[in-house]
Order: C-alpha cells, then sequence, then structure tokens
C-alpha cells in the first residue's frame, strides 16, 4: 500500500488564510506563508491553497502567495480557486505551484480539463468537486464557493474528470464540511468506485480517529483538514503518529 498523505487546507481571502463552517461564517486565522511553513515542518505531505474569493483582482493576490510559499516551503503546493484558463495554469505554475486545482470552470467547461492535461501533464490537474447529498439520496456537484447547485451528479462527474485526464479528486462534502463530525465514507466510496486517479478526502474531520477510519473504510489516498491544524487541536505529526500506530503507512 502507497502511503496516505496529509494535507492541510488554506483558504485565501484578501491575503490571509480564513476559515467558516458549512462554506460560511468565515474567521481570518492567520498569514499563509506562515502557516505553510508550520504545516512542513510538522511533516505535511502537500499544502492546498485555495482563493475563496478569486475575482480578478484577487488573481494577483494568490500568485503572491504561491511565489512567496514556493520560496519557503518545499512540499508540493496545490492551488486553485477562480482557474479558468490554460493561462491561469501557466501563471501559477510558474509561481511555484505543483498543481492546479479547478472546480467551476471544469464543469462549464469540461475540455479544459484535458486541454491542461495535454500541456502540462495530468499529475498537475486536480479536480475539485463539492458534493452534497441530495433528497434522494445522490449526490449533487455544487459550484460558486457552495453557493449553486449545478444539478450534476457528482459521482459521474467524478468519472468524467478523471476520464478528461484529471490526475486527482479533490471530493469535499459539504455536509460535512467545517462540522469535525468525521469524513462522509458513503460519498467517498462512491467517488472511489468510480476512478481510477487518487482522492482526496476532505470535509469533516474532528479527531485522530477520523484519520484513521477514513483510510480504513475507504481507499482515499489522502486526507485534507482545515479548521483542525488552524486552531492547534492537532498537528500533522500527531495524525501520522495516530496513523502509524494503526499500521496506516504514512511518510514520517
Amino acid at each position: 500500500m502507497l502511503n496516505k498523505r496529509i494535507i492541510p487546507c488554506l483558504d485565501v481571502k484578501d491575503g490571509k488564510v480564513v476559515k467558516g463552517i458549512n462554506f460560511v461564517g468565515i474567521k481570518d486565522v492567520g498569514d499563509p506563508v506562515e502557516c505553510a511553513e508550520m504545516y512542513s515542518r510538522q511533516g505535511a505531505d502537500e499544502i492546498v491553497f485555495l482563493d475563496i474569493t478569486a475575482t480578478h483582482e484577487e488573481r494577483k493576490t494568490i500568485v503572491d502567495v504561491v511565489r512567496n510559499t514556493a520560496k519557503k516551503v518545499f512540499v508540493p503546493l496545490t492551488v486553485g480557486g477562480g482557474i479558468s484558463s490554460v493561462e491561469d495554469f501557466a501563471a501559477l505554475l510558474r509561481a511555484g505551484a505543483d498543481k492546479v486545482s479547478i472546480n467551476s470552470a471544469a464543469l462549464k467547461d469540461p475540455a479544459l480539463i484535458s486541454k491542461a492535461a495535454d500541456r502540462f501533464g495530468s499529475q498537475c490537474v486536480v479536480v475539485a468537486i463539492d458534493a452534497k447529498k441530495m433528497e434522494d439520496g445522490s449526490y449533487h456537484a455544487f459550484v460558486a464557493g457552495g453557493r449553486i447547485d449545478t444539478g450534476v451528479d457528482a459521482v459521474a462527474w467524478a468519472k468524467e474528470a478523471c476520464e478528461r485526464g484529471a490526475g486527482e479528486i479533490l471530493l469535499t462534502s459539504m455536509d460535512a464540511d467545517g462540522t469535525k463530525k468525521g469524513f462522509d465514507l458513503p460519498l467517498l466510496n462512491e467517488v472511489c468506485s468510480v476512478v481510477t486517479v487518487p482522492v482526496i478526502a476532505s470535509g469533516g474531520c474532528g479527531t485522530l480517529e477520523h484519520f484513521s477510519e477514513v483510510f480504513e473504510k475507504t481507499d482515499a489516498d489522502a486526507a485534507l483538514a482545515a479548521s483542525l491544524f488552524h486552531y492547534r487541536e492537532l498537528t500533522v505529526g500527531e495524525v501520522k503518529t495516530h496513523l502509524r500506530e494503526k499500521n496506516i503507512p504514512v511518510r514520517l
């Protein structure tokens, strides 16, 4: 079994790291470069930056954040938010990002996945999916920071994204996000069963046991968390020690 990855996520707004619950109630929690440095020292396998405002004016802010972070942090950086073209990919990769995450733009123009994969390689293309469970038991993909229901089946979309060239799926459960009640295991299992690329589990982690549970009960390749790390409730090192004790392979 390959090593499982632990990935802190930094939501960036106006150059600051912020965090909310169920995609609302945003609070400022720190400087992105300092946060990234701290997580790197703790043993993070990767770091994800998400520009949650992502207007044209904010684009320069996130590029500067990536450039400054890449100078000080030597773990892979994934950046997303407001990406709409291969030129946006190029700008972030030049700034020091290793991967670029697309969500709304991929749903609007699925060909962007293939174009980016052809130009930069599938390993650079992460398709992020914000999924919410419907009354009929299906999952829909949402966009615009979780505000708009596309009506697209999230599981089918994950499969299509993979077929179009995505090298990884970043799967966030909107129902679990920020609740600290555990990852959405049913959603993860549905998506993992239809894709052939790594899946990052996101949304809902609140305890050490949630990390081991997601790897024991799903085929997720990585677990992403934000508030748990931001508020110093756990460190990346503590999570990895726990996983090693559970005989789950991690890089120490």
